[in-house]
């Protein structure tokens, strides 16, 4: 009985109404967050003249800001589930304003590398991935599109944010400007007050399946009754798997207590996802794509000031990658929502990304503002294009039910490449004498992301192709052991 009122409770997402307060909210938490992140490259050059410190040394401190807000990313995709989305970016958005405030006292680098970087970052993790879910509850008809104008934030705020940034240090130096920012990002806490939960029924989804599972090891997703409601194709995908799965998910009789305990709890609820070869190829694949893709935010502006372009330059070209990035972010989502293309969501993602390594490849080349302008043009388009389909992609392969958990491994899995490279990137600066090598290092890693992406998504169709083939020959065979039906006459 009360599953049944469970299965009730569960609309379809309204795709509009309270949603687009929902993508609002989003939108300043990407500004809040993953434009700020961008606009710390602008402190780059002030901190190491102030500390007197190298390339190498100077760089990590964008690197555990990065590295913390992806590494993080579980704890917040727990808060929010357990909790709510509400209660996580309030505490983030807290935790993230004090970061900065104690970054604009900082006497060191090692203190600028626990408040920006640790403190600060704790704080954006608690924000970002909890508000992205929940516009995936809120939306499913026009996803894409919501997530384009949702995501588009990081663009328009790298937009605004790096000229104003430029302009507070010359006039309040990096501690003055690191003191405005401190107060903008306190706005996520007005951001977490306006996210209003949906479907709490949808988010208890994962646990109870979790619950019944264990309880009845022998039982499959699909006969739990809180899971077999109406969904999207890949979330019936996901709840009701295919015959031939099911001893893969069941834990082997001669394994030990723990290690039936651990396949049972990867095997049930909200951590199924973690099974299916399709996301391990895409997690694979991620790996690679964060450990070329934040490069370029890094090292663009001390690029174009040791190829002789003054300052405000240099910044602005930074304007031009976001104000662009917000172009991308709108028209893929918006594209890819047409029915044309929904099938080829993929293919446009791995498209993005190796045009993305493309462009990083050709930037050695580009000595001069109005050579570097048409790269500021193509990487931010394409940066927002493949940002936007993140969340979509992964919605696609793991479905809406596992989402929240499905993108916090997701960004859990940027953390160690965003934390190494910048500081390799660094390093071949400090050995080379140039910027040469790190670009060549960003374009190759994104390039094998969209090759190793490419390669396991033809390998898992192919199989699937192959077990379409197969399984409607096993049917006819067990069918011929029956009795043919009456003929009429």
């Amino acid at each position: 009985m009360a599953a049944g009122k469970q299965r009730d409770g569960r609309g379809a997402p309204p795709d509009g109404g309270w949603g687009w307060v929902i993508v609002g909210c989003c939108f300043m938490v990407t500004v809040c967050t993953r434009a700020v992140t961008r606009c710390v490259s602008i402190f780059f050059v002030e901190f190491q003249t102030h500390f007197g410190a190298d390339y190498a040394a100077t760089a990590w401190i964008h690197s555990l800001l990065d590295c913390s807000t992806m590494l993080c990313a579980p704890v917040g995709s727990l808060v929010g589930s357990r909790w709510s989305c509400r209660a996580a970016v309030l505490v983030g958005g807290l935790l993230a304003s004090c970061g900065l405030l104690l970054s604009s006292f900082a006497t060191s680098l090692e203190m600028l590398y626990f408040s920006a970087g640790i403190l600060t970052g704790l704080g954006f993790a608690l924000c970002y991935t909890p508000a992205i879910a929940l516009v995936g509850c809120y939306f499913q008809r026009r996803k894409a599109l919501a997530y384009g104008v949702a995501m588009s934030g990081s663009g328009i705020g790298t937009f605004v944010l790096a000229p104003v940034v430029q302009m507070l240090i010359e006039l309040y130096s990096w501690r003055g400007a690191l003191l405005v920012l401190s107060a903008f990002v306190a706005n996520l806490c007005v951001c977490g007050a306006l996210l209003r939960p949906i479907a709490l029924q949808e988010q208890q989804c994962g646990r109870c399946s979790c619950q019944s599972h264990v309880h009845s090891a022998g039982q499959s997703e699909s006969d739990s009754p809180v899971c077999s409601g109406a969904g999207d194709h890949s979330q019936q995908d996901m709840e009701k798997p295919p015959k031939d799965s099911v001893d893969l998910l069941a834990p082997p009789e001669s394994s030990a207590p723990k290690l039936r305990r651990m396949w049972r709890l990867l095997s049930c609820g909200e951590y199924r996802f973690l099974l299916l070869p399709d996301f391990l190829g895409l997690a694979v694949s991620f790996l690679f794509l964060a450990s070329g893709c934040s490069l370029p935010f890094v090292y663009l502006v001390p690029y174009a000031l040791s190829a002789g372009i003054s300052h405000q330059h240099a910044a602005f070209l930074m304007s031009i990658l976001g104000v662009i990035d917000i172009v991308g972010n709108i028209t893929f989502g918006w594209l890819t929502d047409r029915r044309c293309l929904k099938p080829y969501r993929l293919a446009c993602y791995v498209f993005s990304v190796g045009m993305e390594g493309l462009c990083c490849l050709f930037t050695p080349l580009l000595r001069s503002f109005p050579l570097l302008v048409p790269f500021a043009v193509l990487y931010g388009y394409f940066d927002g294009a493949y940002v936007a389909l993140i969340p979509v992609v992964t919605s696609d392969v793991v479905g809406s039910t596992y989402l929240s958990s499905a993108l916090g491994v997701v960004y859990f899995l940027h953390a160690i490449p965003y934390l190494v490279s910048p500081p390799i990137g660094g390093w071949l600066v400090d050995v080379t004498g140039s910027y040469t090598a790190t670009f060549f290092l960003s374009g190759a890693a994104l390039l094998a992301s969209a090759v190793i992406l490419s390669a396991v998504t033809g390998i898992c169709r192919r199989r699937h192709q192959s077990d379409s083939v197969l399984l409607p020959s096993s049917e006819n065979r067990h069918q011929g052991t029956r009795a043919p039906p009456p003929q009429s006459v």
